[in-house]
């Protein structure tokens, strides 16, 4: 089973994060799906899919345990833009 706390730590870990929030989406919190959204310096100048890419690369283990996986991801500026409302 994989945990949110292992998906943090990966994400954290290999790219940094200013914001990662880790839900698991699960029915009974199981661990076979997740929501992400990750805000990193890491993805400036990559387009949305090679973004993605870096997260399922990081991942490539758990992702085969896990059954869903929606992910959203940021640079911290398109992060701050978004959150201003």
């Amino acid at each position: 089973m994989v945990t949110g706390e292992e998906i943090e730590k990966k994400l954290q870990a290999g790219l940094d994060a200013s914001y990662l929030q880790v839900d698991d989406i699960s029915p009974n919190m199981c661990g076979t799906s997740f929501s992400v959204v990750v805000v990193s310096k890491a993805f400036a100048g990559k387009s949305r899919l090679d973004q993605q890419r870096m997260v399922n690369e990081l991942l490539a283990e758990e992702m085969k345990d896990i059954h869903a996986f929606t992910q959203k991801t940021y640079t911290p500026e398109a992060w701050e833009k978004k959150n201003k409302t």
